[in-house]
């Protein structure tokens, strides 16, 4: 029964549907005819163009062309060929962005067609990676949109696609890029629509049509009133999926969208016969078919599949005339900084010879000006030394010479007078005495040590080592290596108050609970190291601020030497020291 009432339509509506189709193909001749005006006086602006060589003019012009062309004849070869001829153009201007920026276009173009989808996929990929690379944020969102689009064609869409359209309708309204954030709202709802969730796809598809018909953005109302249709279709209200796929089928038809106007038929048909509307089902099945064999079978979409093919023997072509044009160039430019070169070489020649004199006595002048002021840095620096040396020696003598002197007399008197002293008295008093003592000794070793003068550098180490462990907690450890030779009392004084001022820094400033101390000696050179594993400091910011460091610094500047520092926070601190063993020698020899 059915299939004699189809029959039966088919026979009497038949006449009907070739007559609208007729009707439309009139229209739309009428409209190519209006349009082809504009395009012919684009293509002879183009010309023009070309001629005043206005290469980013032509792109821009180009891409144009291809929007004229598409709005005239929808899907079809002459936008790819405007869109190729403006990558060409954007690639000879040097501008990345305008030639990227049409890979863009030419992969949702070709995302329409099943056949064409993975081309598209590597003109969007290679778009995407540069634009990535330039922090290109609007344009990033545009590549993501467009592979969004791509895998809503596929049969099976990813399970992670909402996700990520969700997120980049989020950096569209960071962005502030109003298409954008339509466009990812409308891909949301047909994502939506997709996973059977109606209720979620109005909701995106409402709040994208209101945005894009703000921006006036024909195509997408377009797609929302399609995807609102579908979603009262899924709720089973025919009628008004009807009405929004009336809407839709408008626009449509206006932008020749011949891919949209096939799916508005199909589901129209559908909703049709849900309301037992056979004739309307039947004429717009017929559009269906129409609008199938326009897209797939039609003379414009098998040039767009040959254009894909052709395009990479036009891009070899291209590239080679881009390499003759640059070696044209390249060529001119080398023959113009030719002649500027021999032209600057005479002009040099000339002058060369008349200030050469010049600058032999200018550099003598400069060497021997540097040598003396190091001269005087080192006298300065060696005076000074020298001086606190001194100073360090009378406080040391007067310590021991005065105070101890004066001290042991009290303790002797204390001694002798005892019994006349109450045993509270006693005890504290004499304790105090040896404390007193004590501590003078500590401070006139330290500034002037025995040791040091007596038995040589590295038994003062030893002593230093010593003593500061049984007044510290951290525990140091001296290891030398190598005969030491006779430095001479200055260079043995100096590398003693280095190895001082670094132990106390470390104790003072490090929290370390081990501090290790590494003299090695050859015949090149004295290595010495101070390591803790303290709490370390920021010596690369701050260097030479504070804990002696100038000091330190100073001191194997005079002796000839090196100095690093190597410390991260939480990793200790290493202090390395090289010192010359030629200039250690030549001091000493200065010296006596």
């Amino acid at each position: 029964m059915m299939f004699r009432l189809i029959v039966t339509l088919s026979r009497k509506y038949c006449c009907g549907a070739l007559l609208l189709l007729g009707l439309a193909g009139f229209f739309q001749t009428v409209q190519a005819r209006s349009g082809s005006s504009a395009v012919d006086s684009l293509k002879n602006q183009i010309r023009q163009l070309i001629q005043d060589r206005n290469y980013e003019q032509v792109a821009r012009s180009y891409e144009q062309l291809g929007w004229l062309y598409h709005q005239q004849y929808g899907y079809n070869k002459y936008t790819l060929d405007a869109y190729f001829n403006g990558m060409k153009y954007y690639h000879l201007r040097g501008d990345s962005l305008g030639y990227y920026n049409v890979h863009i276009l030419i992969g949702d173009y070709y995302t329409q067609d099943v056949f064409m989808q993975p081309y598209a996929e590597q003109y969007l990929r290679k778009a995407l990676q540069f634009f990535v690379r330039k922090q290109n944020r609007p344009k990033v969102i545009e590549c993501r949109l467009a592979f969004a689009n791509l895998a809503q064609k596929k049969e099976l869409i990813p399970g992670k696609l909402i996700t990520e359209l969700r997120e980049t309708e989020r950096m569209s309204a960071l962005y502030k890029q109003e298409y954008s954030q339509a466009y990812a709202m409308n891909l949301l709802a047909n994502s939506y629509l997709r996973n059977k969730q109606p209720d979620s796809a109005r909701y995106f598809a409402v709040r994208s049509l209101a945005m894009s018909q703000r921006l006036k953005t024909n195509w997408m109302i377009a797609l929302n009133y399609f995807y609102l249709g579908l979603v009262e279709q899924f709720k089973n209200h025919p009628q008004a999926a009807i009405a929004a796929y009336q809407k839709s089928y408008k626009l449509a038809e206006s932008e020749k969208n011949v891919s949209m106007l096939r799916e508005l038929s199909r589901h129209s048909a559908d909703s049709y016969s849900h309301m037992e509307d056979y004739r309307n089902a039947y004429l717009t099945s017929l559009k269906t078919l129409d609008f199938t064999n326009q897209f797939y079978y039609s003379e414009q979409t098998k040039s767009i599949r040959l254009q894909e093919l052709d395009s990479q023997v036009k891009t070899l072509a291209v590239e080679k005339q881009l390499v003759e044009e640059q070696s044209r160039h390249q060529h001119m430019l080398n023959s113009m900084l030719a002649i500027g070169l021999v032209i600057s070489v005479l002009g040099v020649g000339a002058l060369v010879f008349l200030r050469r004199q010049q600058k032999l006595i200018s550099h003598q002048q400069t060497v021997i000006a540097q040598q003396q002021i190091r001269d005087l840095e080192l006298k300065s620096l060696q005076a000074m030394i020298e001086g606190q040396e001194g100073e360090r020696s009378r406080i040391a003598r007067d310590l021991h010479d005065g105070l101890g002197i004066q001290l042991s007399r009290i303790k002797l008197f204390v001694e002798a007078h005892q019994e006349l002293l109450p045993l509270s008295v006693k005890e504290p008093l004499n304790q105090f005495l040896d404390e007193a003592c004590t501590e003078t000794r500590l401070i006139s070793s330290d500034l002037r040590p025995y040791a040091l003068s007596t038995f040589g550098l590295i038994p003062a180490l030893e002593d230093l080592v010593q003593k500061l462990n049984l007044v510290n907690e951290t525990a140091l450890t001296l290891e030398h290596y190598g005969e030491v030779p006779d430095l001479g009392d200055e260079a043995s004084v100096m590398i003693y108050r280095v190895v001082q001022e670094l132990l106390n820094n470390a104790l003072k400033h490090a929290d370390s609970q081990v501090i290790t101390v590494q003299m090695m000696t050859n015949d090149e050179a004295i290595l010495i190291s101070v390591d803790d594993d303290g709490k370390g400091a920021d010596f690369e910011t701050n260097p030479s601020k504070g804990n002696g460091i100038a000091n330190i610094k100073s001191r194997i500047a005079y002796l000839g030497g090196q100095v690093m520092w190597q410390s991260e926070p939480g990793k200790g601190t290493s202090v390395m020291i090289s010192l010359p063993m030629q200039k250690l020698v030549k001091n000493t020899l200065a010296v006596l």
